[in-house]
């Protein structure tokens, strides 16, 4: 395992709770543990989400949101913030900044809602989601469809929606080398590894948003459509089934409608106010869901999966949970501290999911990926060491899918190597089968 990750941090598998030896077979994930025996560790309350908590919660965020937006009207009141472009651009930025984090604790809530974790109605769960979604400028229907399909088919190689890696041939392509010539080449300069990293935290989730780019054509539920028509904004594209058409149409509307309240303000108080109000923390918003989700999906010690080896549970453990202090925590509802629960269970409340953790964790064993961070360096190493997968018996046999160079299909895993960063991703995924 990476040194960058660090198992077990928090005191989960150290040998005091009964796992390894009792639940894990061969180090393979025992057959014997299920999705439903994880369920039945977990209290049943975990599974029962509170509408007094949930909107404890989102009250809370919006108080916080309102807080630092009624600062900063009143600090652009202040002569000295006017007559000082210095702490003018201070102000703003810093504004962004806190009021980014804010808002994604409000997406991560909204999230909850597509997951049916807000409220046991689900009309309640809708409606809420798709006001808080929307005035964020993300379709909520829409997402809430392709996300629950990314949660169902999480890690496989064929069927995900997010973060779906090449394998070999298809990464050769990308940088016009010959198969054969993969293992020799090396990385990226240091300042292409920023740019990079740079211009997908930038305009990551609204290029993801506009065309699926990292989706495989293999997971659509119209293939041989165009790039621009993997939109989420289409309801007659390629991600989205009939029944699903004025769902979506009502998702365009909603961003829609926080478009034209936008274009008012910026008529009634400008242009620059609205940018600085709303675009900026926006762009951070954006920045901070990109980070969450790549980061949690993409590192050297995290496997995907053939349709011949994936389950349910393989995937859905091929995760990471990564710490991130009291922003983690408090801020982002702790969507980065227990994603692999997440994942497992994805109807419980972000305020109970700090318990279940603690009880599922130490029956994963192997399967249980470590705890990793937030920072700069985590975004290098995923781009620098996670361009393409393939097969690697010494990485199954490590983690128990195979012993002694076991062939079988069914216990192998794909693994995350290294190079150099294709070009921008602009059309359709191509999709190759495992090579030979």
């Amino acid at each position: 395992m990476s040194p960058e990750i660090e198992t077990n941090r928090t005191g989960w598998g150290t040998g005091n709770e009964s796992h390894p030896s009792e639940l894990v077979e061969g180090g393979r994930l025992n057959k014997t543990v299920s999705v439903q025996e994880l369920r039945n560790a977990v209290p049943g309350y975990c599974f029962r989400p509170s509408l007094f908590w949930s909107t404890f919660y989102l009250a809370r965020d919006l108080t916080y949101s309102t807080v630092l937006l009624v600062g900063l009207c009143r600090l652009w009141q202040m002569q000295e913030v006017n007559e000082s472009r210095l702490l003018y651009y201070l102000i703003v930025n810093l504004y962004g900044v806190c009021q980014g984090v804010i808002w994604t604790g409000v997406w991560i809530i909204a999230h909850d809602c597509g997951h049916g974790a807000f409220s046991a109605s689900g009309l309640v769960n809708d409606l809420v989601g798709f006001v808080l979604h929307s005035s964020l400028l993300a379709p909520y229907f829409s997402w809430k469809s392709t996300h629950r399909r990314h949660h169902i088919y999480a890690n496989h190689i064929d069927r995900d929606l997010n973060y779906v890696p090449p394998q070999r041939a298809e990464y050769a392509r990308k940088i016009g080398r010959a198969i054969e010539m993969l293992d020799d080449i090396g990385q990226d300069a240091p300042l292409v590894l920023f740019l990079r990293i740079l211009l997908q935290q930038a305009i990551g989730w609204n290029w993801y948003i506009l065309s699926n780019i990292t989706c495989p054509p293999s997971a659509v539920v119209r293939q041989g459509m165009s790039a621009w028509r993997h939109s989420h904004f289409d309801p007659f594209g390629a991600l989205f089934r009939d029944s699903e058409r004025l769902a979506i149409i009502m998702s365009d509307l909603g961003c829609l409608a926080t478009i034209a309240v936008l274009y008012r303000l910026s008529k009634v108080f400008g242009v620059a106010t609205v940018f600085w109000a709303y675009i900026v923390p926006w762009t951070w918003t954006n920045h901070w869901i990109v980070m969450i989700t790549y980061l949690h999906h993409t590192h050297p010690s995290v496997p995907k999966y053939t349709a011949d080896s994936w389950t349910f549970l393989r995937g859905a453990t091929a995760t990471i949970d990564r710490d991130f202090g009291i922003i983690g925590t408090h801020f982002l509802h702790h969507i980065s501290s227990d994603h692999v629960t997440h994942h497992l269970f994805s109807r419980i409340p972000h305020y109970y999911i700090p318990v279940a953790s603690r009880a599922i964790v130490p029956l994963l064993g192997k399967h249980y990926h470590g705890r990793g961070r937030f920072r700069y360096q985590d975004l290098k190493l995923a781009f620098r060491d996670c361009q393409w997968v393939e097969e690697d018996v010494v990485k199954d046999q490590a983690l128990g899918l195979r012993t002694n160079g076991d062939p079988d299909p069914h216990h192998t895993a794909l693994w995350y190597r290294g190079g150099i960063s294709p070009s921008p991703e602009y059309k359709r995924r191509v999709h190759d089968k495992m090579d030979d």
